[in-house]
């Protein structure tokens, strides 16, 4: 992992080619040494910064939250691209996390009205805080068990989430700084069923996305023909799958007639 100087000890790029980082205090010099010793660990960068920028938007991250990924970026930006010119959108992020899905909708979409639930622990959809102070936004938050039959009665425009999704045979290719430090309850889903949470949010979809209203996922790229073959079973239509930067299958939009 590599420590960026200007981030963690304001350093201009000009200070840094003039030498400055070679006249650390001692505080500073002990802080540098923790990050150090804390990188050793494994220890994300962003849990030991206490931050991460993420589509140009600064977001606090602890442990217990999943770090926001470049993929779900890609995602948003798909968002973005469709509903821009639109007022009013009316926006619901299932299984929220740190946020920054809604958050940065909220920012760029400045006429949607964003609805938040918050991230997965043990099928329960936990509330996650008020108002973003970080990035100014002004949210709507549920506290809701997404796979409860009396869910609340809204109606939405656009319906996103990126829930869990990876599979327990997946452990032994993930790194150590992502399996000994992220929740895994933000990450895995059980062998037997990888669709699970797609499967129920659909099922949601259905029933609060407005007719001609849109789905967004993030997704498994082992599970995106199996993703749009359940989206189309349950009804849904022009369901498209999109690769990431990376040319893996990691996007999925579908309609509600």
């Amino acid at each position: 992992t590599k420590v960026d100087m200007t981030d963690v000890f304001c350093l201009s790029t000009t200070e840094l080619y003039a030498g400055k980082d070679m006249n650390f205090s001692k505080n500073e010099c002990d802080r540098l040494e923790d990050i150090l010793s804390r990188l050793k660990r494994y220890e994300p960068l962003q849990y030991i910064l206490g931050k991460v920028d993420f589509c140009g938007l600064p977001f606090e991250v602890a442990p217990g939250v999943l770090i926001p990924r470049s993929e779900t970026a890609e995602l948003i930006d798909w968002i973005i691209s469709d509903y821009t010119d639109k007022a009013g959108v009316r926006i619901l992020d299932v299984g929220t996390g740190s946020g920054c899905i809604p958050i940065v909708l909220g920012k760029k979409l400045k006429q949607s009205k964003n609805n938040f639930m918050g991230r997965v622990r043990k099928k329960h959809w936990i509330l996650l805080g008020g108002i973003n102070f970080y990035n100014q936004v002004d949210i709507t938050l549920a506290q809701v068990d997404i796979f409860d039959t009396a869910l609340p009665d809204i109606h939405v425009d656009v319906l996103v989430s990126n829930p869990p999704y990876i599979t327990e045979k997946e452990r032994s290719g993930m790194e150590r700084n992502v399996l000994d430090w992220e929740p895994e309850l933000a990450l895995f889903v059980p062998d037997s069923d990888p669709l699970l949470f797609y499967r129920r949010i659909a099922e949601v979809g259905c029933d609060i996305l407005v007719s001609g209203g849109t789905l967004y996922y993030e997704i498994n790229r082992a599970y995106g023909k199996e993703t749009v073959q359940l989206l189309e079973g349950m009804g849904y239509q022009s369901v498209e799958l999109r690769k990431d930067m990376f040319g893996n299958d990691r996007m999925i939009k579908a309609f509600r007639p």
